[in-house]
């Protein structure tokens, strides 16, 4: 008996492969493909359904992955950013503390040795007692507290020169640098000789007149004996 089909035919294998679910079983070849039925579009549409919302729940899910991912970009890049500029400002508040830490002590130290200059000074005025001194003595104790008089008043102005807030012209906020910005030596050399000259015999008149004094004194008890 001869085979239904013959080798040598072509046979669309995709065409059969792919034929419609709803055709039913053909108990012949030439049979039509038979409508689907309500239950069969019914399961079709809540299958149709099912998937939507899987897909819609896939798509949220996407969604949030996409607003977290903005949100950890955003972050970086705050930290980048926030990170760049502090380092810049600290770098920068870390150099100008240091220079003014250093200037600070420096100065702190200046005006320590200063006081303990002016209480040594101070020290060395306070021992004089003139109410001591006798005739045999009387000479040389007043050498002695004209020499002290005269190394405190060095004292006196070397500490106003550096340190202008004892002349009380101190500057705004306690700056303790001359107006300015001139140094001590600027301000020396700004005056002619004759002026330094005068500047200098206004300082030391008061020790001159002392000086005159105690001599007039010594020649006048060296004439009475």
């Amino acid at each position: 008996m001869a085979s239904d089909h013959d080798p040598t035919e072509f046979v669309d294998g995709d065409f059969v492969a792919q034929k419609s679910p709803f055709s039913a079983t053909p108990p012949g070849a030439g049979q039509a493909q038979r409508a689907p039925t309500r239950e069969e579009v019914d399961s079709m549409v809540a299958e149709r359904q099912q998937r939507l919302a899987e897909l819609k729940r896939a798509q949220e899910e996407l969604e949030r992955q996409r607003a977290a991912l903005e949100e950890t970009r955003r972050r970086q890049m705050e930290f980048q950013t926030g990170r760049q500029e502090m380092l810049q400002n600290l770098t920068r508040g870390v150099g100008l503390l240091e220079e003014a830490e250093f200037s600070s002590r420096r100065d702190a130290e200046q005006m320590a040795k200063g006081l303990t200059d002016l209480r040594e000074a101070l020290a060395r005025i306070e021992a004089i007692h003139e109410e001591g001194w006798t005739q045999e003595n009387f000479s040389m104790e007043l050498t002695r507290a004209l020499t002290a008089l005269e190394n405190a008043r060095m004292e006196w102005n070397a500490a106003r020169l550096k340190f202008p807030i004892l002349s009380g012209s101190a500057q705004v906020g306690g700056a303790s640098a001359p107006a300015g910005g001139a140094s001590p030596a600027s301000l020396l050399t700004a005056h002619s000789f004759g002026a330094l000259c005068r500047l200098g015999l206004a300082l030391t008149w008061p020790l001159a007149v002392v000086a005159l004094l105690g001599l007039a004194a010594l020649v006048v008890f060296l004439l009475r004996h």
